[in-house]
């Protein structure tokens, strides 16, 4: 399966630095990153006419959940659901099919206070997305986590998922002096980090409060097949495993 670029970007309404709404610089941010797919967090809802002209102009369909959870991808998507997190947070849920192969997508964003968080962390770990039978195959969860890395939650996140490399210097809030790490990927299955960076200059640096971490990801199909030469009709045959 061919690596993929994943970009995680709190938005922040499009407001920048400055106080100006400005979706334009948000698109050269995530143009600039050049993704194959985009989880925008904080991206106002109701902006049907703004999700499609970033889609247009990106080449990217999307698909929008409330409270502007967005994703933008050059592959399929499907069996989207939003899920409410309580307490403003929430969860956009997504399968992407990538040349026959299915990923789950998780695109969260989370609340600052720390009680409010450790109960969206166990609602997200929960029956109904994470800890769903149903998910079978290799799993992306990235978003705005509203935290530095520490806290209760943060360990039942890393009991059940590891957390995806990150660069050396890894804050990406606030854009103008980025000391805190919120915005993060975790990963479960057969899913490997060939490359992560953090845009810190140029647009990136007034286009929201945020700057977006992109990583660079290599899915391998954990099924091995043994080839056998065809045999003879008195002879035993090698089943595949």
């Amino acid at each position: 399966m061919p690596a993929i670029r994943v970009m995680t970007y709190q938005a922040n309404g499009c407001r920048g630095r400055d106080g100006r709404v400005d979706v334009d610089r948000v698109l050269d941010v995530i143009r600039e990153g050049a993704p194959d797919l985009v989880a925008l967090q904080r991206f106002e809802p109701g902006w049907g006419e703004t999700l499609d002209t970033l889609g247009e102009r990106l080449g990217l369909s999307w698909s929008g959940g409330e409270r502007g959870t967005v994703l933008l991808s050059c592959y399929p998507l499907s069996n989207l659901r939003h899920h409410d997190l309580g307490g403003g947070a929430d969860c956009l849920r997504a399968d992407v099919d990538i040349l026959g192969k299915r990923l789950h997508l998780f695109n969260v964003c989370l609340g600052a206070h720390p009680r409010l968080r450790q109960q969206q962390i166990v609602r997200l770990l929960g029956d109904e997305l994470l800890g769903h039978p149903d998910l079978v195959c290799p799993t992306i969860v990235l978003g705005d986590f509203a935290d530095c890395g520490w806290g209760i939650g943060n360990i039942n996140l890393a009991l059940t998922l590891r957390r995806a490399r990150r660069p050396l210097w890894c804050g990406t809030y606030p854009s103008f002096l980025p000391l805190l790490g919120r915005d993060r990927v975790y990963l479960r299955g057969d899913i490997r980090v060939l490359e992560s960076s953090i845009l810190r200059w140029g647009p990136a640096r007034h286009a929201s409060s945020h700057l977006p971490l992109i990583l660079t990801l290599q899915v391998r199909d954990p099924r091995e097949y043994l080839r056998t030469p065809a045999l003879g009709r008195n002879r035993m045959e090698t089943a595949p495993g």
